[in-house]
């Protein structure tokens, strides 16, 4: 089994999204973690929605730390950040990476308008990380 870990600022959503659909999708293919460099307190309420109208709950999902991997000393086949190019410039280094890759979506975070107009910016950021994964990982 392939270990994949996602990478981004704060665990709350780009990398929340991708672990949960490569979790579904790969149909036990894959283990697959997420965590942050600067983990936040919770998974951004946005995403939570979003992943809801697809049936995947996150409600109950904590942000982790990615240096807390690096310090167990896990390995991973793939880390893959999904934000942009200065956090995966500060991502820590993993023993034994067969690949690393970066994956540039907008940040959740950092949508704007009315809770619609950032509810459907946020539905293509997933839309776009979930086709980015099928399209990866041939799924």
């Amino acid at each position: 089994m392939e270990k994949v870990l996602f990478i981004c600022g704060h665990n709350s959503g780009r990398s929340q999204i991708a672990q949960a659909y490569l979790n579904q999708l790969g149909e036990g293919r894959f283990e697959v973690k997420s965590a942050g460099l600067n983990p936040s307190k919770s998974v951004n309420p946005l995403v939570i929605e979003v992943m809801k109208e697809v049936n995947i709950d996150l409600s109950r999902k904590k942000p982790k730390a990615a240096f807390d991997f690096v310090k167990a000393g896990e390995l991973f086949s793939y880390v893959i950040t999904v934000c942009d190019k200065e956090t995966d410039e500060n991502c820590p280094i993993f023993p034994g990476i067969q690949r690393r890759e970066n994956w540039p979506f907008q940040d959740p975070e950092k949508v704007r308008g009315s809770h619609e107009e950032k509810l459907n910016q946020v539905r293509k950021i997933r839309d776009e990380i979930k086709h980015k994964l099928v399209e990866y990982f041939k799924l």
